[in-house]
């Protein structure tokens, strides 16, 4: 299979509202592709869904007839040829603009196949020129949108909290690759060290041994600073299901931002800790892990099918205190007083792994936020009774909107006056991080992960 013309199939499915992350592994796992061609499809569709709305401003510049009076589909190929043309140096004028044309010949386009030869070719003559082909407006947050491709909703969010120039670092970084971070299982990487040896050493030694392992395949990884259990993969490193350890639960996959949250959660041996909002379970083995086994981690969704992932998890990294139960976290009323710590990991817009999901800043609107911000504070509201006298809660999202973030912290603290924000120890990872407030925003400009937004609140003591 032409991997070009699978793309042409997944984006033709999209145009139904499918995701993206769908649509492209069904492909793959229908379609037989080498692994150059496997990347080169995922790359492709990713990049045009990601790029779509400067893409579209381009061919709207080029093209002698506009959007909507274009023949079904042109627009799809335009975006692919255009989009080699900008974005993939590695792939020469020529072939980017005669595999278009070929794919215009196989896809009942052949009437317009001169047509979309001349508007690639266009393009190329205008770039070789220094030519901008974009034209774009005065108005930064139109012309932010239009040269990196956001809708004009989120340039104003970001511009109004980090300024211009700050706001397009963001959105070049949005607009990268997204890297690989896995998380040491420190209950199976075994080294020789003494029983006094400190917890973060040793917990550094157990992934500098993991690092020796990878490099002895071959394959590259470094530290992720200030992670103890942290390492970040350098390059393509294949099929992850096939690394070394992998199957023997030495180690998972977990943005670095994420492992930040449940060291932030400090659980401790022996606990009752309640993850509220489980699946697919990246925290919750996260905590197993650093109780050592020990106590009990309930492990709580709603959603059952979300949960297997969980459970085969668990299996892998041999974690065997992990307890899972399906239902609405704003349910559970026997759960309250019983929990040391709750971690709740609240479902969000996911604003702040835009780099990840290529169809997600287009799909999520300011309308749905606010629908979601309502489900976030009746969630922090429910979760925070099932909280001992003196316990703990975790409030974290992966996003970075306020309305989801400091708008649900902030009314929270002001009706719950038992409840204070609690700052991480001074030796934390997390020390460096904490805004004035107490809370921590991780933006993926400034510290190079996820957006995550986290705060530690405890409960006071009972006179």
């Amino acid at each position: 299979m032409n991997p070009r013309q699978l793309v042409l199939f997944a984006l033709k499915d999209l145009e139904t509202g499918s995701f993206t992350d769908i649509v492209v592994e069904r492909l793959l796992t229908k379609f037989e592709l080498s692994a150059v061609d496997r990347n080169l499809f995922t790359e492709l569709v990713n990049g045009i869904v990601r790029r779509n709305r400067t893409l579209d401003a381009i061919i709207d510049q080029l093209a002698k007839q506009p959007a909507h009076r274009q023949p079904p589909h042109l627009r799809q190929l335009l975006r692919l040829g255009i989009y080699q043309l900008r974005y993939l140096d590695r792939i020469p004028d020529s072939a980017a603009v005669n595999t278009t044309v070929d794919l215009a010949k196989t896809n009942d386009l052949g009437g317009l196949a001169g047509v979309v030869n001349g508007i690639l070719r266009q393009y190329i003559r205008l770039r070789d020129r220094r030519e901008e082909v974009l034209d774009l407006p005065e108005d930064p947050v139109s012309r932010l949108g239009i040269l990196h491709s956001f809708p004009d909703w989120l340039i104003e969010q970001w511009i109004a909290e980090l300024g211009s120039i700050e706001t397009e670092q963001l959105c070049q970084a949005f607009n990268r690759s997204p890297s690989i971070d896995l998380r040491v299982n420190t209950l199976k990487i075994d080294v020789d060290l003494p029983s006094e040896t400190p917890k973060i050493e040793k917990l550094q030694q157990q992934r500098d041994k993991l690092i020796d392992i990878f490099d002895d395949a071959g394959i590259a990884a470094i530290p992720i600073p200030d992670l103890p259990q942290g390492l970040r993969f350098v390059g393509n490193v294949g099929a992850i299901s096939q690394l070394p350890g992998y199957q023997e639960g030495w180690w998972t996959i977990q943005d670095s931002s994420a492992q930040l949250v449940t060291h932030l959660l400090d659980p401790q041996p022996h606990e009752l800790i309640i993850d509220a909002c489980a699946a697919p379970g990246g925290k919750t083995t996260h905590i197993a892990e650093l109780m050592g086994n020990t106590g009990q981690v309930l492990a709580l969704d709603k959603t059952a099918s979300r949960l297997k992932k969980l459970q085969q998890n668990l299996m892998r990294l041999q974690l065997d205190s992990v307890k899972i139960l399906t239902g609405n976290s704003c349910e559970f009323s026997e759960l309250t007083n019983t929990a040391d710590r709750v971690l709740l990991d609240a479902p969000c817009s996911g604003l702040g792994t835009l780099h990840r999901r290529a169809d997600a800043r287009w799909q999520k609107t300011p309308e749905q936020i606010r629908e979601l911000a309502q489900l976030q504070a009746q969630l922090l509201a429910n979760t925070a009774t099932w909280v001992k006298p003196g316990g703990v809660l975790v409030y974290a999202t992966c996003t970075v909107c306020s309305i989801e973030n400091e708008e649900i912290i902030l009314p929270f603290l002001k009706t719950h006056p038992d409840w204070q924000i609690e700052l991480p120890p001074a030796d934390s990872p997390l020390a460096s991080l904490v805004s004035n407030p107490g809370w921590i925003k991780v933006w993926l400009h400034r510290q190079q992960m996820d957006g995550f937004f986290m705060v530690k609140l405890r409960r006071s003591v009972a006179n």
